[in-house]
């Protein structure tokens, strides 16, 4: 890999790029990700300027390897365990072992594959039953007599067979050795790039990284193959560029890098956190029916909450009856500002569609680094209260398990 001027810049900031820096194609492939919010390029006099969005990760374009760091809420040592929380896998222990600066995302993420993939290469690994076609001096499996007759006639020493044989190039091996090719085009850490060079030379590649991640999508797992799941998870974010199925809307970039957008990240934690939260509290999530609009112009629009949580009934109700709490994970410096206007008329109308109405109760949920923080906004008009909503902020120092602990005591 050519050597490349690093660029750093944290979350939502920005840097001024010469502009010999950027070839037509880097334009091309930022204003493509630009598209998708994921950061803003725009001319200015002297060049261009480069402005990240809620985005952290690293992009290697022809001539510079920018990094943007987590600046506004989760600190750069912990994004790989919220990282692993949301994805639901192991917190892998060999991504300790790196450093967290300056490319800590990309080689966390790389690390982590490489430790799955390590442990899978000692546990052995999953071969299946593939079918081949092949020219033998001696006949194995089965001879395919149509082959023989019309390709070699009459002569025996070379033998057209099918053969069906247990192999390790199967693929669910495939994907991990080709998300293992792309982890070493991001990584800036010699040693882990030696580390990976190492595994991939032992797994099998697909074709091509889209190969790969279409054979992830069709992948179901079973007690054969259960034990790839880790592995998987983090080849499919590293081929996606950044983006997850199910957990982040990116669909993959089309410059080469690891980009993972904040704000997607934290509604998956907070999904999980408030799933796991009202646990003991009897409660459970449940599948949101949309509040739709209808009669504006054009088609009727609908929208949700991040997480719909089914609680026992109040004291005095019967234990058959349930309370909706609806609960919106928001990526806002809500610890050093108020909540919008916006944010609360959201809230009051998700207390509204889906709270009962003694009770119309809602929450917020925000990353708070440094402690966690719990107010209570009362909105009322000329008929009396109107909702609730419990403002909770996340200590993103701590850990995910001990989040989980503190929104139990504190679930409204």
């Amino acid at each position: 890999m050519p050597d490349r001027t690093p660029v750093q810049l944290g979350e939502y900031e920005s840097a001024l790029l010469e502009p010999g820096q950027l070839t037509p194609r880097d334009v091309d492939r930022l204003h493509a990700l630009q598209a998708r919010g994921c950061l803003t390029l725009t001319r200015e006099r002297t060049g261009w300027r480069l402005k990240a969005d809620a985005t952290v990760g690293v992009l290697v374009l022809d001539r510079i390897r920018v990094v943007i760091t987590p600046k506004f809420a989760i600190p750069g040592e912990q994004l790989i365990s919220w990282l692993a929380y949301a994805l639901g896998t192991p917190v892998p222990a060999a991504a300790r072992q790196w450093a967290t600066s300056p490319d800590g995302y990309a080689d966390l993420v790389a690390a982590a594959l490489l430790e799955q993939c390590e442990r899978l290469l000692r546990e052995g690994l999953r071969r299946d039953y593939v079918r081949r076609r092949s020219v033998e001096p001696v006949l194995r499996g089965r001879l395919d007599v149509a082959a023989q007759v019309t390709r070699h006639y009459g002569q025996l020493d070379q033998l057209y067979v099918r053969t069906f044989d247990r192999e390790a190039d199967i693929l669910d091996n495939r994907v991990l050795g080709s998300a293992l090719k792309a982890a070493l085009g991001l990584t800036a850490s010699p040693a882990l790039a030696r580390a990976l060079h190492a595994a991939a030379g032992v797994f099998p590649q697909a074709p091509t990284p889209a190969a790969a991640l279409q054979a992830l999508d069709r992948t179901h797992y079973t007690r054969l193959n259960a034990r790839y799941r880790p592995a998987h998870t983090w080849a499919r974010l590293l081929l996606r560029g950044g983006g997850v199925t199910d957990l982040l809307t990116d669909q993959g970039t089309t410059a080469d890098g690891l980009l993972l957008a904040m704000p997607a990240l934290w509604e998956a934690v907070v999904r999980r956190l408030g799933t796991e939260a009202a646990g003991p509290h009897g409660g459970h999530a449940v599948p949101g029916v949309g509040i739709t609009v209808r009669g504006d112009l054009g088609s009727a629009s609908t929208f949700r909450p991040d997480l719909l949580l089914s609680r026992p009934g109040l004291a005095g109700h019967g234990t058959a009856q349930r309370t909706l709490l609806p609960v919106d994970a928001k990526y806002k410096r809500y610890d050093r500002h108020g909540v919008s206007a916006a944010d609360v008329h959201q809230l009051l109308t998700y207390s509204s569609g889906y709270a009962s109405v003694d009770a119309p109760v809602s929450a917020i949920v925000h990353p708070r680094p440094g402690g966690h923080a719990q107010r209570a906004l009362q909105v009322r008009g000329t008929t009396g209260l109107l909702g609730i909503i419990h403002v909770l902020g996340v200590d993103t120092h701590a850990t995910p398990e001990q989040a989980v602990e503190w929104i139990s005591s504190v679930l409204p």
